[in-house]
Parts: structure tokens; sequence; C-alpha cells
């Protein structure tokens, strides 16, 4: 609303006129007298509230304010609470009140008029008795007469006319506008309406003299619904008022019926939570004051429509055969007959209504639903909408038409990318046995793949492609789906030559597929791509992998890779931490991690090798229960192909062995990894962890055998073997397999500084103490970066004294060992903080709310908090004060 002025709540006379919905024919006479018939008197009467009405302070409020301003208009659709409101507010002014409903027995302008002078004259306004209305003909001088008396009459005054919209003359709503023009400051007029009145109100509106209540602020919000049915004598807790509001748009007369019902129900919240709308009461509301009131062709195209979410004017003609549904569908969204605009000639029912609608359609017409479904479908399929052409092709039961549109579409893949997985997977779960076409087969394989399913989903894709290669059309849409489900069925069987088979196939289809059709689907290449990337991780190609992966995790598509995206930074991530880089290895995990939340697709969706990486990483930080914490989050995802399989084990046993229980981790390290061929790099790690186990069990000469086949080849391996060497009392056999490691450009500093401190303790059994201190001073400058603690506690207690020296005694404190600060103590060693903790640590110390964190770091609110619950874990606080405090003592702030 517009409002400025005065005090609203001044001394005024306000008049309301109140009509009854049924009345008796109307006298003929010259001159009409509406107190004539004591019936009639009632249309004077202030409409009384309920025992259970809400009076809603934003609402009076609203109308307060509405005093000043000429027009008001309250426009509402059926039940939506208008009159009761405004009769709310006027009962509560303690002034002077009049009321008028109008009714179609007051069209002509003398009954229209003769009614509205005796409300005046009602509530003690001064009206001439020489200002008469003849029953057929009001003049424009009488109009005259009376605007300038109201304009005159030095006190302003207020008419409520209800149900406007009944008011159908031109001619009467003239009338009325001259006289509210006319008679300027003395006259506000507030108009209760189902529809537009036949006023000139782009002039108010275009001069700010005009206020409006419309059904979206009439609605009433949860809090509003909490209140409401606690009037009712029922109690709802907020979350459930929400589904309620969502189910009834917060509609007035929906929730008191609902509330009215609900009482007689032994289980209130769930009958509120579940009732059926076709066969209530609420559904006898609608058919009586909606859908009866319109002519037999409307209601036939609400009862059509009713089968669709939202509907635009083409699918309605298409529903119902008629040419006219443009204006009919713009006239029912006037009359705020529950139909809504989307804009763009697109609208959507009320949702209680379009249930009603269904119910009341299944029952007058059983076998048109499926008709009407297959309509539509074929016609949204046509204008490109292929998510609502689905569901209607499924509900109408026709599979191979609906699982055809999928695949010709190349939209496959999207069972895949998380957005609309469970969606789709949801869908095609009706589809029994009989469907037997090609895209069928492929559908069914595409589920199963989803589900790791891979002997299921190979016969399915085999049985799929022998129909395409018997039909000889081969179309190049469903060829390009099999290889895409190709590349994901080898990485899934860890497989890299049909994987590589699969992509280049897929390449040579494409250039058969329309560019428009490709570029639709950028989940596509992205797929292909990492199905790729991941097969060539798992033959331990990581170079051609990096290739591959880089190029999905650059890719800029937004929602529709993303899953992509993720997936291939966690290969990405697990790349690097084999090659020894750590915190490269850390920022790729929680990129991939952010890459869901970003997009708000569920968590389920992705892979657990983000979080397996980050487990490794805090393993080598000696933060052993973050990362047990991080392994029990990653179970809850199971393993979907053997790189993660691999990177599972490879987390799990190295955890194990930094806590003592050798055993238990080559039992980790021997789980089996279902794939077609060996991994190089998985393989090495379980021998690794072996050799670790003999060694701890006081055997280095079987641990440094397990190691010979691959020290060679990998560095990791050299390190544990050279390690194994050294224990075995064979310096010169360690060194001389540590002079290979390094040489690659990739090798990184978890895997240096493990060489560096094998070197410091071969030069410490040879007693050259000056050679210890500097490889010690190398391996710790390398290591504080990456605040790689492990390999300090691998190497043993003869590390000890010499760290206690100046100057690595400097070089470790404050992250290895305590601080080495002379005039206190320094603070206690605390385990490193995570790259996204002192991201909420530094927003902590900007007094930040959760709420603030997460917003600014697009994460959830739980998120945060448990983030914040690890933070106080590692700096030994309870309170957000003392780790910020704490924090700026470490230096971490």
């Amino acid at each position: 609303m517009v409002v400025g002025g005065a005090d609203p709540r001044s001394r005024r006379a306000v008049i309301a006129v109140v009509v009854s919905d049924e009345i008796p024919d109307e006298p003929a006479a010259d001159h009409v007298d509406p107190l004539g018939d004591p019936y009639l008197r009632t249309r004077f009467a202030l409409p009384a509230r309920p025992g259970t009405f809400l009076r809603r302070e934003r609402l009076v409020d609203h109308l307060d304010q509405a005093l000043r301003t000429p027009l008001t208009m309250v426009n509402g659709a059926a039940g939506a609470g208008k009159t009761l409101l405004v009769a709310d507010w006027a009962a509560g002014l303690g002034q002077p009140v009049a009321w008028l409903t109008l009714d179609p027995a007051l069209q002509s302008p003398g009954m229209f008029w003769a009614h509205l002078l005796q409300a005046l004259r009602t509530v003690g306004v001064p009206v001439a008795d020489d200002i008469r209305c003849p029953a057929n003909r009001v003049s424009r001088t009488l109009l005259t007469r009376l605007a300038a008396q109201l304009g005159d009459s030095g006190r302003m005054v207020t008419v409520v006319l209800d149900e406007y919209d009944r008011v159908s003359s031109p001619e009467l709503s003239e009338q009325l506008e001259f006289v509210l023009h006319h008679a300027g400051p003395g006259l506000r007029l507030v108009i209760v309406t189902r529809t537009e009145p036949l006023l000139p109100l782009h002039r108010y509106r275009t001069a700010g003299t005009m206020t409006e209540i419309r059904n979206a602020e009439l609605a009433f919000t949860p809090e509003e619904t909490v209140a409401l049915l606690e009037l009712h004598g029922l109690c709802l807790p907020v979350h459930a008022a929400d589904a309620l509001v969502g189910r009834t748009r917060g509609w007035a007369a929906g929730l008191r019926l609902c509330a009215l019902a609900a009482r007689q129900q032994p289980d209130p919240e769930g009958y509120l939570k579940e009732f059926e709308a076709g066969h209530s009461t609420v559904a006898d509301f609608l058919l009586a004051e909606v859908l009866k009131r319109q002519p037999p062709p409307t209601q036939d195209l609400l009862l059509r429509v009713s089968v669709l979410e939202r509907f635009c004017v083409g699918l309605a003609g298409e529903l119902t055969g008629r040419t006219d549904a443009e204006s009919i569908l713009a006239g029912l969204h006037r009359e705020n007959a529950f139909v809504e605009d989307l804009g763009h000639t697109w609208y959507r029912l009320h949702p209680l209504f379009r249930e009603i609608l269904r119910a009341h359609l299944r029952e007058r017409c059983a076998d048109l639903e499926p008709e009407l479904h297959l309509r539509a479908a074929r016609w949204l399929g046509r204008s490109g909408l292929l998510p609502e052409m689905l569901a209607h092709g499924a509900a109408a039961g026709e599979w191979d038409f609906t699982a055809g549109a999928l695949v010709d579409d190349l939209a496959i893949g999207q069972l895949f990318t998380g957005l609309r997985s469970d969606e789709l997977t949801e869908l095609f779960s009706g589809m029994g046995p009989g469907t037997t076409s090609p895209a069928a087969d492929l559908v069914r394989a595409a589920r199963d793949l989803s589900q790791c399913d891979l002997d299921r989903a190979l016969a399915h894709l085999q049985h799929a492609e022998e129909q395409l290669a018997a039909d000889g059309s081969r179309p190049a849409a469903a060829q390009l789906s099999c290889a895409l489900l190709q590349a994901l069925a080898a990485r899934l069987a860890g497989s890299p030559r049909r994987a590589e088979e699969a992509v280049r196939t897929a390449r040579e289809l494409e250039r058969e597929v329309p560019a428009q059709l490709l570029d639709k689907h950028p989940e596509l290449p992205a797929l292909l791509l990492t199905h790729l990337g991941s097969a060539r991780l798992w033959a331990g190609r990581f170079d051609a992998a990096r290739d591959a992966l880089t190029t999905v995790a650059d890719s800029t598509a937004g929602a529709a890779t993303a899953l992509p995206r993720e997936e291939s930074l966690e290969h990405l991530a697990l790349i690097d931490y084999l090659d020894g880089w750590p915190t490269r290895a850390e920022r790729k995990a929680v990129a991939a991690m952010t890459e869901t939340e970003r997009f708000s697709l569920p968590q389920a969706s992705g892979s657990a090798l983000g979080r397996l990486v980050l487990a490794a990483v805090a393993v080598d930080r000696g933060e052993l229960a973050e990362a047990e914490e991080l392994l029990d989050r990653a179970d809850e995802c199971p393993p979907r192909d053997p790189v993660t399989a691999a990177g599972r084990s490879i987390a799990t046993a190295h955890l194990l062995l930094a806590r003592g229980r050798a055993r238990a981790a080559l039992e980790a390290a021997e789980a089996a990894v279902t794939a077609d061929v060996a991994s190089p790099w998985e393989r090495g790690h379980a021998a690794l962890v072996a050799s670790a186990a003999h060694l701890a069990e006081g055997r280095p000469r079987e641990a440094a055998e397990l190691l010979e086949p691959v020290a060679g080849r990998q560095p990791t391996c050299a390190v544990g073997a050279a390690r194994a060497h050294l224990a075995a009392g064979d310096p010169d056999a360690a060194l001389s397999l540590l002079d290979v490691v390094g040489t690659e450009e990739r090798t990184g500093p978890a895997l240096l500084v493990r060489a560096t401190l094998l070197r410091a303790q071969a030069a410490h059994a040879r007693g050259d103490a000056a050679t210890v201190r500097r490889l010690l001073a190398r391996a710790l400058t390398e290591a504080r970066r990456e605040r790689l603690r492990l390999p300090f506690l691998e190497a043993g207690g003869w590390v000890g004294p010499y760290l206690a020296t100046a100057p690595l005694r400097g070089l470790a404190a404050g992250w290895l060992m305590p601080s080495a600060a002379a005039d206190e103590p320094g603070p206690l060693l605390v385990e490193h903080l995570s790259g996204r903790e002192r991201d909420v640590l530094q927003r902590l110390a900007q007094m930040m709310s959760t709420e603030d964190i997460a917003a600014d770091l697009y994460v959830s609110v739980n998120t945060v908090k448990t983030h914040l619950k690890s933070v106080y874990r590692k700096l030994a606080v309870n309170r957000r004060g003392d780790a910020v405090r704490r924090a700026r003592e470490l230096h971490l702030l």
C-alpha cells in the first residue's frame, strides 16, 4: 500500500454496508427503500467473526494505512479471508462502520445507489433528504450533489463495498468513480473483490493514490498457520505448518476447513500432512465456489489441465481442442479462480485445486487421464520440454515412447549427474519387463550402472546393442548412449582397454549427432572423460589420466557437469597424494566436495574418494582423529569403482599403521578390490603396508623382499624398501634405492621428506652428526610447508635429541614441537587445521555468526558446526572467544 498523511485512527465516520448472499426480489417502485424489509437490514450489519478467527496485525496495519489513499482494493480468491479481514479491521476502529456486500440484485444503478445512500444515513452521515435514487435511472446531477455533500461534510467518510466482483455494469462503475473523484478528500472507498473492478485503476496506480492487498499478502504464513490451528485446539510444529502452507498456499478457507476436519481425527498432525484433498470439505468448497461457477467449456478445460504441473495456452489447447484457451485462462486468472499466472502465457493451478480437479476427473472420466498424459507428452516433446515430457509419458504408461525420447535426446547421462538422477530413477522404476525396445534396455542398463549392479547392466547393454544391430537403422544417439554406458561399465570393472575403446567409439559417433543436440548435454563429454580418466588412473597412467581429468575439472558448464567435475577433482587429488603432494591433494579434495554443495546436489550423488584422500593426508600430518572421522563419513558412500575401493584400503591401512595396529593394517591392505586387471600402484601400496607390518614385527629382511619387485618402478615403494634395508643393517642398499627417489619431477615433498630422513638415519648410524643436522634441516623445511608430522614419528627415537638442539628446534617449533619462546612456555602442540577449518576460524575472528559463515562459504550450517567442533578439539578450547585467542597465540590468524 501507498501511505501518507494524517493518523488513520483519527476521528472520522467509516461506512460499511452489508448485503446477504441471497435476497428476495426487489420491489418495483419509483424510489427504493432498502429498509422496507427487515430481512434486508442485515445488509447494513457488520459481518460477525467466528471464535476461531485470527486477527493478523500486519494486514490490519496495512488497512490502517490505506485510509490515506482514496481507493483501496482487497483482491483475492474465494475463501482468501478478505471479508473477515476488513470486517475485523472495521470493528476495531471504534467508529461507526457501514458495510455493503453486493449481489446480482443490485446490478441496476438505482438499486445500488439507493442502498449506498441508506448506508450513509444509517451511520449518521448527513445526506440531504432530496438526494434520492429512482429505481431505474440515476442522473449525473444527483451524483454531483452527492459528491459535493460528501466532500463538504467536514469529515472523511469511508465506504466499504464487499463482493464487488458481482458488479458487471460499466455504467455503475463509471458512476462510482465519478463520485469518488469529485468527493475529493471527503471520501475513502474500500473495495473487496475477487476480480479487478471496472474502474480506471491504472490512473490511481500511476498517481500513487491506491492501496492494494492481494492474494500473496492475504496468504497465511507458517507462523500464522500455527496460531490459527491453536485457535482450533490443534498444536502443530512450524516445520509441519510449512508443509501445510506449501500445499494450501496459505489459503485461509483451506486452512480453516483442514483444521475443522483434523479436530475429528485421532492423529490430527498426520491427517494434515496426508489428507486426501479430493474427498474433503475443501473439495466441496472449491467445487461449489470455483468450478461450478464456471460455464461448461471452462469446467472442461480446468479438469483436463489438472493432469499438468504447469501449462501454457498451446498445451491447454492441445488437451481441450479449443482455440480460445488464451482468453479463458486469462479470465480465470483475473477472477482469482485459483489459476496462477507464471508469465509468458504459462499458468498453473493452485495445488489443492489441482488435486481436487484430478480426483473429480477420475470420477467423471476414468479412462481420459492416460490419454491426456500422452497428448501432453507428445506436445511437450515437440516443444523441447524433455523433463515434463518424460513425466507425462511415464504417467501414460507409454514406456517405449518415454525411454525412446530420453535416448533420442542424448539425455541418458542425466542419470549420473546428480541433478535429476533420483528423479529419473524413480520415474522409470515403474517400467515393467514387457517393455523390450533398445531404448528401454539402455535405460535399464543406465539405472543398474547408477546402482553399481555391473552384471545386470552388462546383460541389458548387450541386449540393446544386439537389437540395434538387428534393426539396421543404428541411430547415432542410441549408439552414443551405448558408448557412454560401456565407458562407465569399463571404469567400474577396472578395464582400461575397454574404456579407451568406448571413448574412441563415442568420439566417432559424436560426428554423426547434430551439434545443437550435443551442445544441450555438456554432461556427456564430461562423463566420458571422467570414466576414461578413472580407468587410466587405475592402470597407473597418471599423466594420461591427468590430461583427461583436468579437461573436465577446468570446465565451466555449471550444474550439469558439477558431479563429473567433483569426481575428476577427487581423482586428481588422489594422483597428487600418490605422487607425494599432500597440500595439493587437500586443495583438490576440498574443491571437489564444494562442487555438490555449490549446486545443492545430494551428497550421496558423489563418491567418497575426496574424503578418503583427506583422511590419508590427515594421517601423514598426524591428525589421526580427523582421519578416522573422515573415513567414517566416507563409509556412508559405498565405493563406486576400483579406484575408490583402493583409496579406501590405502587410507584405512595407513591409519591403522600410524596407530600401531600392523595386523589390522595388513588385513585392510589385502582386502579384495574387484577389477579385470590389476593396478600397479594399488598392488604397490598393498606391498608397502605388508612390508611395514613385517617391520613392526621385527622382520626387516622379509619387509625388504616384499618390495623388491616394485621398488624400481614406484618411488613410494623404493622409500619403503630403503627403510626396510636400514632396519636390516644394510645402509648401502638403502642409499642405492634412495638415489633414484626425486629424479622424477612429479615426486612430491611427502616422499622427499621420508627419503631425506632415511638418509639422515644412515648418517646417524655412521656417527656423522653434521650430515644428520643438515639433512634434518632440509627435511624440516620441506615438512613444515606441508605440516608432515608422521614421517618424524616413523623415523624413531634417534631423531628426538637432534630436534631438541638449535637451530633444528626453531624449525620444528609451533607445528612439530612446542614453541621455543624463552620467557614463557610455548603453547601445546595442536593438530593441524584443515584449509576449510582455517576459513571458518578466520570468519569466527570477524565475529560472524554460524549462519553468516555458512552463507559466506556456500556450505550448510551443519557443515560449519562440524568444522567448529573440530577446531575446538584441536585448539583444546570450548568457546568461540577462546578459540580465536588460542589461534592468535599459535599465529594461526
